[in-house]
C-alpha cells in the first residue's frame, strides 16, 4: 500500500483545514487509517485512527473536539478535518495503515508527511 497525504499548509490559529492522504491499491478497506504528527524536535505522536469497519475511532486527548477523522473507502482515502487550529498542532502530518486499531506506531505502511504551520 502506498499512501500519499496532501492539504497542509501555513495558516492562523482558529482557522479549519482539511488533509488528505490516498492510498494506492483495493486492499484500502482491509486497513485501519491513522493520522500520525510530529512537532520540531519532537517524537512523532498519534493524533487519530479509523478501523476498518463498524467506524470505530480513536483520538489523542489533545485533538478530541476539534478533530475528525473519516475514510471514503470508495476513494481509498482517508481525511483529517482539524477545527480551531492552535500554534501547538504544528507539525509534519503523516498518514498510516495497519491491521489494529492502535495509537501505537504499529502501522504496517506510512505516507510522506504534509506540513501544517499554525501561526499565532
Amino acid at each position: 500500500v502506498q499512501l500519499q497525504a496532501s492539504g497542509g499548509g501555513l495558516v492562523q490559529a482558529g482557522v479549519s483545514l482539511r488533509l488528505s492522504c490516498a492510498a494506492s491499491g483495493r486492499t484500502f478497506s482491509n486497513y485501519v487509517m491513522g493520522w500520525f504528527r510530529q512537532a520540531p524536535g519532537k517524537e512523532r505522536e498519534f493524533v487519530a485512527a479509523f478501523s476498518q469497519a463498524g467506524g470505530g475511532t480513536r483520538y489523542a486527548e489533545s485533538v478530541k473536539g476539534r478533530f475528525t477523522i473519516s475514510r471514503d473507502n470508495a476513494k481509498y482515502t482517508v481525511y483529517l478535518q482539524m477545527n480551531n487550529l492552535e500554534p501547538e498542532d504544528t507539525a509534519v502530518y503523516y498518514c498510516a495503515a495497519g491491521p489494529f486499531l492502535t495509537t501505537s506506531h504499529n502501522y504496517d505502511y506510512w505516507g510522506q508527511g504534509t506540513l501544517v504551520t499554525v501561526s499565532s
